[in-house]
């Protein structure tokens, strides 16, 4: 059997989408199956690699990059299935081809958020997008997503015409080695910091974790540090890394909360080993990659009681109140007095982190590649 797995979109992929895309090719060449034959659109590495669509852009350049985008999905990627005959496509991210096609499709959408948050996105783009999703849900089409809580959420909002099944993912494998020099540079001591990853999107409530964290040296008097690694929002309605700038600033913390940027596989490796913990506030998530890369080092995770996070948690994190930054304050002080609930977190953590392997990932994937079409 043949399947053609869409990776245009990894140009531009950053967090979540792009570790998804990355992990699976990687998995589906690792774990290969006897009845499938999987041609790939692009090479997956030199794909991602590639930045002419990367980092701030003009409008003209914006506009250029939805072209682009459109003219792959809409002409470019049917004349690969005309060409390669696939019995099925795999869309990765969200969009697949508005034009009938003689395959079946498997088609990614990763959460609700363009429902569930529409003040986060320009009105023009997000019309513009949902339709490109709808348009694409055509023919013998299933979708998969990342929990059980996001296909609720899918449900709720699409409805139930076409089948939708959960896929868990497996966290980024970060190969490189530890940067042995990244901690010293940046004035941090193994297991003296909280750690964050990711953008400072909107959602991800870093505000309220400045905050939270605060609090926490003021009532703790502890000497710990706070990381919050990444780069800005993935737009200016949705960033809220100038506010945490400000922040940091207004109450005096620059010697105690780090804003390193986006770093290496090397740096970020280095930063998990070293942690006290991670810290995971989020508003709203459709998976949360980063619980399980941290279980996966020993870390112990404190993490908000989203839906999608308790999922993936599995009871193996620190859950507090969503929203509420008094709760988790008590949770980082509770987490840095009780060194017994950290050791069984960290066990926990690991046993967990288990049930999120590549090998599993693509199984699921090779199920529903394999499952008759009726």
């Amino acid at each position: 059997m043949k399947v053609l797995l869409d990776l245009q979109y990894l140009n531009v992929a950053t967090t979540g989408i792009k570790t998804y895309m990355l992990e699976l090719a990687k998995a589906a060449r690792k774990y290969p199956h006897p009845e499938i034959e999987w041609i790939f659109s692009h090479e997956p590495e030199k794909q991602a690699a590639d930045d002419s669509f990367k980092g701030p852009k003009s409008k003209i350049q914006k506009l250029n990059y939805h072209l682009d985008y459109f003219r792959w999905k809409e002409f470019q990627l049917p004349d690969l299935v005309k060409k390669y005959k696939p019995d099925v496509l795999i869309c990765p991210d969200f969009v697949s081809p508005a034009a009938s096609l003689p395959c079946r499709r498997l088609t990614v959408i990763h959460d609700a958020f363009f429902w569930q948050m529409p003040e986060n996105y320009p009105r023009w783009w997000r019309k513009y997008f949902l339709n490109l999703i709808k348009k694409g849900l055509r023919e013998d089409t299933t979708l998969i997503t990342t929990t059980e809580y996001s296909k609720a959420s899918l449900i709720e909002h699409l409805g139930d015409d076409w089948p939708i099944s959960v896929v868990y993912q497996a966290p980024k494998g970060l190969l490189a080695a530890a940067d042995p020099q990244f901690l010293r540079k940046k004035g941090l001591q193994p297991q003296e910091y909280f750690l964050h990853i990711g953008t400072f999107d909107r959602r991800k409530l870093l505000p309220l974790l400045v905050e939270a964290f605060a609090a926490f040296l003021h009532q703790s008097q502890s000497s710990k540090k706070l990381v919050l690694a990444g780069g800005a929002g993935q737009s200016k309605r949705m960033d809220d890394f100038p506010v945490v700038q400000k922040l940091v600033t207004d109450l005096g913390l620059q010697e105690h909360i780090i804003l390193p940027g986006y770093l290496s596989d090397g740096e970020i490796k280095a930063l998990y080993e070293g942690a006290f913990a991670y810290v995971f506030p989020s508003l709203n998530e459709g998976f949360g990659i980063p619980i399980l890369e941290s279980m996966g080092f020993g870390i112990p995770v404190i993490h908000s009681d989203q839906p999608a996070l308790m999922e993936v948690a599995g009871g193996a994190g620190l859950p507090f109140h969503t929203g509420n930054g008094n709760d988790l304050t008590e949770k980082l002080i509770l987490l840095d007095r009780e060194k017994d609930l950290r050791d069984q977190l960290i066990i926990k953590g690991k046993e967990r982190a288990k049930d999120f392997s590549a090998e599993k990932f693509i199984q699921a994937f090779h199920r529903l590649i394999l499952k008759p079409s009726f």
